[in-house]
């Protein structure tokens, strides 16, 4: 995990933009060919904000509800503009854009 902790990824901002858009166009895809399947929506910063929604996740699931523990470890510390190599380069990219929010958003927890 030490050594994991240290890598910083540059990511490429000029294919940003394209590469998130082509995500959430995959996602919308998705979404729609499922909508008539019982299907739960479900997003990581919801579990980590809100602990009580694995209970939710439980019942959807017809499952007793049970006290989860997980044995991951948490790998990156710190905010995300720590965690990004080219976090300037990323930031000038998103800003002014309908994803300026992911360079503002604190996860931590």
């Amino acid at each position: 995990a030490e050594i994991l902790a240290k890598y910083k990824p540059t990511l490429n901002s000029t294919l940003l933009i394209a590469n998130l858009k082509q995500v959430n166009d995959t996602t919308t895809k998705a979404l729609e060919y499922f909508k008539s399947t019982r299907h739960i929506m479900l997003y990581y910063e919801d579990v980590v904000k809100n602990r009580t929604k694995l209970m939710d996740v439980l019942e959807f699931l017809k499952v007793p509800q049970m006290n989860l523990k997980s044995r991951q470890v948490k790998i990156h510390k710190g905010s995300l503009s720590s965690q990004v190599e080219n976090w300037n380069d990323v930031s000038k990219a998103l800003t002014g854009t309908q994803y300026e929010s992911f360079i503002h958003e604190d996860y931590r927890r």
